[in-house]
């Protein structure tokens, strides 16, 4: 017989270090690993059929409104190329944001995998508008050119700012009567409807968004997207794209319980509302010592600052972060659903005494 209790694994890691380079750093929430194990034992039909992913359908939709489609996927980044992949024909175009994560991060994924042509707008918060749109947003019926038949806003965005949902609505309406369809890359949907104070569905579906990408990974899943399809009518054929992307999962029972445990009650809240008020308290204490400067609005879970290169090359050796900006040292602090107090506090009095050897 088999020791099904029996574990050769070993910790090599210590679990009380933290770091704030990417919410992705933390582990998995405990309900959902209980939710995973709640999932465990026993055969469940393959690819989807199971009693988990028919059940999320619920769930999705009691967020989303009656006519949502959830399609679970296994990262981010698939889940962005299968979405835009359903919004367009062969010959259109996304416009996105010049910080966008489809642009700047995911390896060129969209052009590569998707064979999407990447319009780009520079903005100086990360946000779209419909006069910005329009400056990409031409030569329709020029053989010549890219089709500009979608566009992608990112909600929060990767400056850490917030579309409001009359902005989302305006950015909609413009969109649609241009005839593009408009894609939500909401890796951190949960952190804005935890700041905004709204319900899901208020700054997507009750404003016209088409498709979106709903992140889990970095709000305390252990792996897993969705794709959620809020215009049936225009947004198909997501089966067929995901299979075509490698995005399929067999054992998809394990990807959905997942989602289940997120947002069957508040955890989805619960966890982005943490992480917002730690990023909070850590703009805080920093703003406190001399020659830190915040440099961005902090309005979910990120705080972006500038501080001397050779401090912040000193932190690092400390706690793991990123330079959002190698030009101007500005560097990007995140927090996660399992950052302490302790955690903020600590990290801020390292930068409070590496700002004294500076």
């Amino acid at each position: 017989m088999t020791d099904l209790t029996r574990t050769d694994a070993v910790r090599r890691h210590d679990p009380a270090v933290r770091g704030f380079a990417s919410d992705n750093y933390a582990g998995v929430h405990p309900e959902v690993l209980a939710a995973i194990a709640l999932a465990n034992g026993g055969h469940q039909i393959a690819y989807g059929e199971d009693d988990y992913t028919n059940h999320l359908q619920d769930v999705f939709r009691r967020h989303f409104g009656d006519k949502a489609e959830a399609y679970p996927v296994f990262n981010g980044t698939g889940a962005n190329v299968v979405a835009l992949q359903s919004l367009l024909p062969r010959w259109g175009a996304v416009v996105c944001a010049e910080t966008a994560h489809i642009h700047v991060d995911e390896g060129g994924a969209p052009e590569k995998m998707g064979g999407i042509k990447l319009l780009t707008i520079p903005t100086p918060d990360g946000k779209l508008t419909p006069e910005l749109l329009d400056r990409q947003a031409w030569g329709y019926g020029d053989e010549h050119r890219a089709q500009p038949l979608a566009v992608s806003i990112t909600q929060s965005t990767e400056l850490g700012t917030l579309y409001t949902a009359d902005e989302i609505r305006a950015i909609t309406e413009h969109a649609h009567e241009l005839g593009m369809l408009v894609h939500v890359d909401g890796s951190r949907l949960a952190n804005a409807a935890a700041s905004l104070g709204q319900p899901l569905r208020a700054f997507t579906t009750d404003v016209g968004v088409d498709v979106l990408s709903f992140g889990g990974t970095k709000n305390g899943l252990l792996f897993g997207e969705v794709v959620v399809v809020l215009n049936p009518e225009w947004v198909r054929n997501i089966k067929y794209l995901r299979k075509t992307s490698m995005q399929l999962a067999s054992k998809m029972r394990f990807v959905s319980v997942q989602f289940e445990a997120l947002l069957s009650g508040d955890l989805y809240l619960r966890n982005a509302g943490h992480a917002n008020a730690m990023a909070s308290r850590l703009e805080a204490a920093v703003r406190n010592i001399d020659g830190v400067e915040v440099v961005r609005p902090v309005q979910a879970n990120a705080v972006f600052a500038i501080l001397p290169r050779d401090v912040s090359e000193r932190l690092q050796k400390r706690y793991r972060f990123y330079f959002w900006n190698e030009h101007t040292g500005e560097v990007r602090w995140m927090c996660a659903f399992d950052t302490t107090e302790a955690d903020i506090d600590a990290f801020a009095a390292a930068i409070a005494e590496e700002m004294g050897r500076a």
